[in-house]
């Protein structure tokens, strides 16, 4: 009964941040996307957690569908927005990722308001992309500020390796907000890299420097439930 009471007042609150669309005007003003979202976990507090696109070019489709129904052209667009008409471009295209805030804002300048329907779903992932999620959730499992102690001279010796081995982005920004994820002792931010399933997430856990913080035995546990 508690979590279906801590649901519902969540979803009371999610509606009353949404703005205000004049109900004649409804169907015309929305534009909805699907998107999913990790289950929310509702015991004494309610924890929310990235919600990411399953299909990324989908946001890309809805822009130029939107584009062509209200006759603009990307140039317009780029003047109306301040985006650069070449960012559009590869939104459009798919080569870029164009998250919610970003099409939300570009919508505006054309009429259009975007709702998000939420649903939940199994993510799809890798062989590789599961594996290390599995790895490093358990590394979030035993993450505690004392473990995290423990854990840092490993860490930062493994940044240091990997920076010498890794160039380019996203990886040496990455590389780099692992170590400072782990400077400021951000358990929280942590966790939501070791366990997220968004885009970026998955993209650290590439270059992750939590090697050799796990036993061998955690290890092959978790890797016996990845076959």
């Amino acid at each position: 009964m508690r979590n279906a009471d801590g649901a519902r007042a969540l979803h009371e609150r999610l509606v009353q941040l949404l703005p205000e669309v004049p109900a004649a005007a409804e169907d015309d003003a929305l534009v909805k996307v699907p998107a999913v979202c990790s289950t929310l976990r509702v015991y004494e507090r309610t924890h929310s957690v990235s919600c990411y696109h399953r299909w990324m070019t989908d946001r890309g489709e809805l822009l130029r569908r939107v584009m062509t129904e209200t006759g603009t052209g990307q140039g317009e667009l780029s003047r109306l927005s301040g985006v650069h008409q070449p960012s559009i471009s590869q939104f459009l295209s798919g080569r870029v990722d164009l998250s919610d805030e970003q099409l939300g804002r570009l919508l505006s300048c054309m009429g259009r308001r975007l709702r998000v329907v939420r649903d939940v779903i199994e993510p799809e992932l890798t062989r590789s992309e599961r594996r290390s999620w599995l790895l490093h959730r358990k590394v979030s499992s035993q993450l505690t500020p004392d473990t995290l102690r423990v854990w840092e001279p490993t860490i930062v010796g493994n940044v240091r390796r990997l920076r010498d081995g890794v160039t380019g982005q996203p990886h040496t920004r990455n590389l780099e907000r692992w170590q400072h994820l782990v400077k400021c002792g951000d358990i929280l931010g942590l966790k939501r890299v070791l366990t997220g399933l968004d885009r970026e997430s998955i993209e650290m856990r590439e270059v992750s420097p939590m090697r050799g913080v796990l036993t061998e035995q955690d290890r092959l546990d978790v890797l016996a439930r990845a076959i």
